[in-house]
């Protein structure tokens, strides 16, 4: 589906933002490293191309622009250790909130802790892949889920555990919410680059410091099964994140 292999939205030295296709040193993978980037032209869900205009990268965005987006959907308790963690039981089903566009941000924007949140403590990370939507996607098996991805990047679902738990009236949308509380990216990293989103490792560090150690095969339920889940009856739009729980 798409021609790049890593998209980047950037800041360019130029003052100007744009979509690229990230220039890599060889042997370098970390997105996050990124210097310059190839610009490309077109509908990053259609028709573009990549052109042979590179421009050199002052900051990394959000891996799409605010209106590319569609919808952002998140997974609770994806991983077993996490549900044991949290001391609730492991899912049947997948659990489905949503966060708002307005959480959405850069990998490397600041944090926002807005005056509710700073009320009573239980402010806490999540570092989860995320799955981009590329095309339309309705009632799809999970054996061809994967063909409705645009690509991968990491996002960080910031929560408030008193929010999320007990003042969020059975709902984990407050708690998740506030402004800036869904950092993503560096990019995202196309279909071809990671053909199996269950074979990957995932981590944080919070200060230098290992908080959270996983792979992507301990999931609940897999990238396949939860687009076909959520394309039941619900159409996937292009531009639509979900965020595969932590």
């Amino acid at each position: 589906m798409p021609t790049f292999s890593r998209l980047v939205r950037f800041l360019a030295k130029d003052g100007r933002t744009y979509y690229g296709d990230a220039i890599l040193p060889s042997g370098v993978s970390d997105i996050a490293k990124t210097t310059q980037a190839r610009i490309i032209n077109g509908d990053i869900f259609g028709k573009h191309n990549v052109t042979d205009q590179v421009a050199d990268v002052k900051t990394l965005l959000a891996p799409l622009a605010a209106s590319d987006v569609k919808t952002v959907r998140c997974l609770g308790l994806n991983y077993e250790n996490h549900a044991k963690e949290s001391g609730m039981p492991i899912p049947k089903y997948p659990i489905l909130f949503y966060k708002p566009i307005t959480s959405l941000t850069g990998p490397t924007s600041p944090i926002p802790v807005p005056l509710p949140a700073q009320e009573a403590p239980g402010l806490d990370y999540e570092c989860e892949l995320v799955a981009i939507i590329g095309r339309p996607a309705l009632n799809v098996p999970a054996s061809s889920a994967l063909d409705y991805v645009l690509g991968y990047a990491v996002g960080n679902d910031i929560s408030h555990r008193e929010w999320q738990l007990k003042r969020g009236g059975g709902q984990w949308a407050l708690g998740k919410g506030f402004d800036g509380w869904a950092p993503y990216g560096p990019g995202i990293a196309s279909t071809d680059l990671i053909r199996d989103p269950q074979a990957l490792r995932i981590s944080t560090k919070l200060n230098g410091e290992m908080v959270q150690e996983s792979e992507t095969k301990d999931m609940i339920f897999g990238v396949r099964d939860t687009i076909a889940f959520l394309s039941r009856g619900t159409t996937l739009l292009p531009g639509d994140l979900i965020f595969t729980g932590t």
